[in-house]
């Protein structure tokens, strides 16, 4: 799709939203106005229209090119593009081989050869020519292919305001364009910047002067005099003087020699530079360079003249305010590069990413100041170190107190889309304190059976459940040596107690997924807990509870102090009998079995068997310390309300089922059969049964999640 040279007559002020397709059609995203169409902007325009925005480019230029100079892809930018399928070796890239550096007189000062594979880099180095970049940068901005609208880059198009509370612009011809985030990425002469404070920063010159320009690679290869610094392939020269220097980057598929030679603006130099005629350009480049070695004079001599390009060096302060309202600045815009280190394009491209990972698709609008307030928190420290960096380079390269290899290491090392996407993570994530983090906490909060991944709560009113329970008469002496806590102890002085043996089969569970699992517990009754002020709670004390899945143990050992341990079931259930066995690596421990089922009334039914008194179930939460074995970094007692609980989610009892006849036993089998349970199971197996009271299968619908669990002190 080309871009759109439309330019309206002026027939007073008019209103348009940035994109026609921004009704509700059934897309998500917001409209974006990117305020030019240089390699930033058209960075962040695609980088956006994949987050699924709908953008427009406004560019003044009817053209939109910039000087064909060479851009650097250093590692850090070199894999931002291909991130999005952009290989400078496609466009006739120039890999970086190898670095010379030559004093004036042309004695060598460093010689480092990259041809190997460089391990320490995940991207590689390469050198572009600026218009064919930035062709393909539109290209794949404007394309009907690929993932997102395409871009509508409208050029001859003039900024002359911005609103930033209205996230509007005001163009030259009077119209008025409406969006739901602005982006100047117009550069150092920025509209958009002009109306982000009330301090006004304006570049401003460095006291320097520049020419770009090309020789033919074959040109140079041709003269014996400058042969030498033509033949290696994928080498970057570069020569230093006392206050100047020349450097030489390989582009165009090694066909061409880009040139950059920056030198102390003269005193008597009068002028804008750009504005020179090619001869006074050929003679005033000459002239800076006349005391350095004769054979690089020469090369310098053998300029395309329709190349020559002269201008001064500019700077600008640092912008300490990238951000106002729905406004945000990008590239040279919001921070100037000095060109030693080449940094402009490669740090707008960062700015890009960075802005397309606060935004994201489904971006709620009231949220858009926050998250561009959190894209300048993001960059400004990086762009701003960039910055004086480049300038203490640009004043003296040699200076024994630049580490040029930190520098590079930092420069080289960064991947801004990981950088910010980890930001924007923990940003969000300490937005919501009460989502559920668990180990391993360094890939985020933990989703599990009370939350999303996003802090939503989960819905189990449709999950299904099946539960069959056996109630029996046994010992409370032997089963009060359980307690793992003096709080405990049973309500009834008598000798004689309750427990139960209940074994649940989950389904259609949301955070599995819509599967299931399975687990067995053997719940205590008639339990009292006395607090330390006195206060007294009864319920059922859950002592161990089975279960045959990974994840619901882990959530509920580490969320609710539950002691969930591990096991295999194997379930049979015909129509008048439920037979289960349970088991570990083959195994076998335990049985339970229902014989003579009869359905039964289901409104008689309430589910797991427990006392009539019981309030709740109780748990014991221990996690020992790492390295101090016999201490615990959490001891304490749990409890989960059942009224809470019936809130949260609310049980309905489908269908039930008594039994004539029930029966559970356990076998401890030895240590070597079960070394992981034979302690727990040879416990249960010495419960006695004084009489069976009750067995029944209920089936029904909703299943609560514990959400109100909570430590009792």
């Amino acid at each position: 799709m080309p871009p759109s040279t439309e330019v309206h007559a002026s027939t007073g002020p008019r209103h348009t939203t940035a994109n026609s397709k921004r009704a509700n059609n059934g897309i998500h995203g917001i409209d974006i106005v990117v305020i030019g169409a240089g390699i930033g902007g058209l960075t962040a325009a695609i980088y956006l229209r994949r987050q699924g925005h709908r953008v427009t480019v406004l560019e003044k230029c009817p053209s939109a090119k910039d000087i064909d100079d060479v851009v650097q892809l250093t590692p850090n930018s070199n894999g931002l593009l291909r991130r999005i399928g952009i290989f400078a070796e496609d466009h006739n890239g120039n890999l970086v081989e190898s670095t010379t550096e030559y004093s004036a007189d042309n004695q060598i000062l460093r010689d480092i050869h990259m041809k190997e594979p460089n391990k320490l880099w995940q991207n590689p180095y390469h050198l572009i020519r600026r218009v064919p970049l930035h062709e393909e940068l539109q290209s794949r901005a404007t394309s009907n292919t690929g993932d997102g609208i395409p871009v509508n880059i409208r050029t001859g198009n003039c900024v002359v305001g911005v609103d930033p509370a209205a996230a509007t612009v005001t163009l030259e011809n009077g119209e008025s364009m409406q969006g739901d985030v602005v982006i100047g990425a117009d550069g150092i002469l920025s509209q958009a910047r002009s109306q982000l404070s009330q301090t006004h920063i304006d570049a401003k010159s460095y006291k320097q002067s520049l020419f770009q320009f090309r020789v033919s690679r074959q040109v140079a290869v041709d003269d014996p005099t400058t042969k030498r610094y033509a033949e290696r392939k994928g080498q970057i020269i570069t020569w230093y003087g006392q206050d100047r220097r020349v450097v030489m980057y390989p582009c165009d598929a090694n066909r061409q020699l880009s040139f950059v030679c920056i030198y102390p603006k003269e005193n008597g130099e009068t002028g804008d530079p750009s504005e020179w005629s090619t001869k006074t350009k050929q003679a005033r480049l000459l002239e800076a360079y006349k005391g350095f070695d004769p054979s690089l004079v020469r090369l310098l001599n053998k300029a395309e003249v329709e190349t020559l390009y002269a201008r001064e060096v500019q700077d600008m302060d640092m912008t300490s305010n990238w951000v106002n309202g729905r406004v945000a600045l990008l590239g040279d815009a919001a921070h100037m590069f000095h060109p030693s280190q080449d940094q402009g394009a490669a740090c707008a491209m960062e700015d890009a990413v960075a802005l397309a990972v606060v935004l994201q698709r489904d971006i709620p609008v009231v949220e858009i100041t926050e998250r561009l307030r959190l894209y300048e928190r993001i960059r400004e420290g990086r762009a701003h170190r960039l910055q004086k960096y480049s300038r203490l380079v640009g004043q003296d390269p040699r200076d024994p107190k630049i580490d040029l290899v930190e520098y590079t290491n930092y420069i080289f090392g960064h991947d801004e889309w990981d950088n910010s996407t980890n930001i924007f993570r923990k940003w969000d994530w300490a937005r919501r304190p009460n989502l559920c983090w668990r180990m391993p906490v360094g890939f985020g909060p933990f989703p599990g059976p009370r939350q999303t991944f996003e802090g939503r709560p989960r819905n189990g009113t449709n999950s299904t459940f099946t539960t069959a329970s056996i109630k029996l008469e046994t010992s409370r002496t032997l089963l009060q040596n359980l307690f793992p806590s003096p709080s405990f102890r049973f309500k009834s002085p008598g000798t004689v107690a309750y427990a139960s043996f209940s074994l649940t089969t989950l389904n259609k569970m949301e955070w599995l997924g819509g599967s299931g699992y399975n687990h067995l517990g053997f719940y205590m009754h008639g339990v009292r807990y006395v607090k330390l002020d006195g206060e007294v709670l009864d319920g059922t004390f859950l002592a161990v509870l089975f279960e045959d899945l990974a994840d619901p143990i882990i959530s509920g050992r580490e969320e609710l102090g539950v002691p969930k341990l591990y096991c295999s079931f194997d379930l049979g259930r015909h129509s008048r009998s439920y037979r289960m066995q349970m088991g570990w690596q083959g195994a076998k421990f335990g049985n339970l079995a229902l014989e003579g089922l009869t359905e039964v009334d289901p409104g008689d039914s309430k589910g797991v068997i427990g006392g009539e008194d019981d309030q709740g179930i109780f748990a014991y939460k221990y996690s020992p310390a790492v390295g101090e074995r016999g201490k615990a970094d959490a001891e304490y007692a749990t409890f989960v309300p059942h009224a809470g609980e019936s809130k949260i989610v609310p049980r309905k009892v489908q269908r039930a089922y008594e039994a004539e006849t029930a029966s559970v036993s356990f076998d401890p089998l030895n240590w070597e059969a079960l070394p992981t349970l034979h302690h727990i199971v040879s416990r249960l197996a010495e419960i006695p049964v004084y009489k069976i009271v009750g067995a029944k299968i209920v089936e029904g619908v909703g299943v609560p999640d514990f959400s109100s669990a909570r430590r009792i002190e």
